[in-house]
């Protein structure tokens, strides 16, 4: 396995690579979420079951669409207030863009606060990005222990970012109101504060 620069881990990806990258949490599998040969190789590399869900990391909102994803006015607001940072924002999407991910309705969305990962997002579009580890295994949070898990497997390559140890993103999943599905870097009172309290949120979009 090879350890790569920025533009060198960027031209690999859109050439169809699976890579590990560092996020602003723990190293990630990454693969252009637009590329569905690639994608299909990170339940590959990642001995993950396929019905596990991979998120997809993006380098702004706006390229959300790209995917052929309506981005509703509740998803908005949570990026606008907590992007780039620890919260993934899980959004209905047809059943044809949820199966290529893992999922049957809906995939999960985030933009990371971290600079050398947004410059390659900027160069590649949407990621989907998975922590870098064998299912069931703790997730890398150094580029020597991605050599030392992956290596002579279908990942080509490492970014190496140093040492991550960040905090978990927080999952929250938006519909008819809005849920918690993970705990994380972000509060449940903080996302409350943004679309308001779920049982409110719910009656109003009753009426």
């Amino acid at each position: 396995m090879k350890i790569l620069n920025l533009t060198e881990a960027a031209d690999a990806l859109v050439a169809g690579g699976v890579l590990a990258l560092p996020t602003d949490t723990v190293y990630g599998l990454a693969a252009v979420a637009a590329n569905p040969v690639a994608v299909e190789l990170i339940f590959e590399a990642k001995r993950r079951p396929r019905d596990v869900a991979l998120p997809i990391m993006v380098p702004s909102p706006s390229t959300v669409a790209d995917l052929g994803v309506e981005w509703p006015e509740a998803a908005q607001a949570l990026a606008a207030t907590f992007w780039p940072g620890a919260l993934t924002i899980v959004v209905p999407v047809a059943p044809a863009i949820a199966q290529r991910y893992g999922t049957t309705d809906a995939v999960g969305f985030r933009q990371p606060n971290r600079a050398d990962l947004l410059k390659v997002l900027e160069k590649t579009g949407p990621l989907a990005v998975t922590s870098a580890n064998l299912h069931g295994e703790p997730p890398c949070t150094t580029a020597m222990e991605v050599v030392a898990q992956f290596t002579g497997g279908v990942v080509s390559g490492v970014l190496d970012g140093g040492a991550c140890e960040g905090v978990v993103s927080t999952v929250v999943r938006l519909g008819s109101s809005w849920e918690i599905l993970r705990h994380g870097a972000i509060a449940e009172e903080q996302i409350s504060q943004v679309l308001g309290p779920r049982e409110m949120r719910a009656a109003r979009r009753c009426n």
